[in-house]
């Protein structure tokens, strides 16, 4: 005998509520005073729910870090930036493709980049997402080193591997915070220094 579920809408956005708000409450504590001090009952505190509604709306801690960074994961800037490097082959142009990528991206999610991805790696469960998004983006940037190995736009005696190096120190996750957080740049000069430096170390002089 077949059951008729019935699907509330109302139901169904309060769910949904519920879930934002222990996300919010969840990056507020996590931001302030770190993932490791932050537990779930305080999260329900916060959100004014009880804690079982923490486990059965968002997961345990690790699971609410996962869902915050979720959104580096999924932002379109990434396949963005590969389809227009693929289309040029100019390796001026590649780089700053690059740079702006990275910059649209630190615009978009700059406290979880910055203040919740280093948190991840604070026990096991949540290590592992970290770890995912790290790789993720050294792939992504391995594929801006193999365009500019194919078009021929690193300077002499470089290698793709030396590119792929070079671009995560210019372009990786300790720049941003280094020039932005600690000596207070702008995100757009840190963008353009960034772009410049990489350039002058990758390009021939007559291309950089």
């Amino acid at each position: 005998m077949a059951v008729n579920r019935y699907h509330s809408p109302r139901r169904a956005d309060a769910a949904a509520a519920t879930r934002a708000e222990i996300l919010a409450v969840a990056r507020d504590l996590f931001t302030r005073d770190g993932y490791a001090e932050t537990t779930v009952p305080r999260i329900a505190r916060g959100a004014g729910v009880a804690v079982p509604t923490v486990y059965s709306s968002a997961g345990g801690k690790a699971d609410i870090l996962a869902a915050l960074l979720l959104p580096i994961m999924e932002d379109p800037a990434a396949e963005e930036t590969g389809s227009a490097v693929l289309s040029t082959s100019d390796g001026a142009e590649i780089i700053r493709l690059l740079g702006y990528g990275t910059w649209q991206n630190h615009v978009r999610h700059w406290d979880t980049i910055v203040e919740l991805f280093p948190q991840a790696r604070a026990e096991p469960s949540a290590a592992a997402v970290h770890d995912r998004i790290l790789q993720g983006y050294q792939q992504a940037v391995g594929l801006i080193a193999d365009r500019l190995s194919a078009v021929g736009a690193l300077r002499a005696g470089l290698t793709r591997d030396d590119a792929h190096d070079v671009l995560w120190f210019y372009f990786g996750a300790g720049s941003w915070p280094a020039l932005v957080r600690d000596r207070g740049w702008s995100l757009e000069r840190t963008r353009d220094w960034l772009i410049a430096a990489a350039s002058a170390a990758l390009l021939p002089p007559t291309a950089s």
